[in-house]
């Protein structure tokens, strides 16, 4: 939980303070559990890689994730299997949403 910042999280995100804690809880969980695999975004992935990726987590991925749950408005019919594909995606998939996002607000000022 170090790496998490969960202190820093919870200075810069006050009002997800329970979203945060139930975050971690899922991070533990899944990384304690005994099983081989692990079912994310649809494979079977190693539970040894799943797990290895949610400790390289920070406090910068954990807001990608809660700022992603903010903007989503779709119903979300499995919570924990979104936030775990979620959480697994989001080392890969941040910048690159924050470059789509500066180039959708640079071409709307044009």
């Amino acid at each position: 939980s170090q790496s998490l910042e969960i202190d820093l999280l919870l200075r810069l995100c006050p009002d997800d303070e329970d979203i945060i804690y139930q975050i971690v809880d899922l991070l533990v969980d899944t990384c304690a559990t005994n099983r081989k695999l692990l079912h994310i975004a649809g494979d079977d992935k190693p539970a040894e890689v799943v797990c290895s990726r949610f400790m390289k987590l920070n406090a910068d991925h954990i807001r990608f994730v809660l700022k992603c749950l903010a903007e989503n408005s779709s119903p979300i019919r499995n919570m924990k299997q979104y936030l775990l594909a979620s959480l697994y995606n989001a080392p890969t998939t941040m910048q690159l949403s924050y470059q789509n996002q500066t180039n959708h607000d640079l071409a709307m000022r044009r």
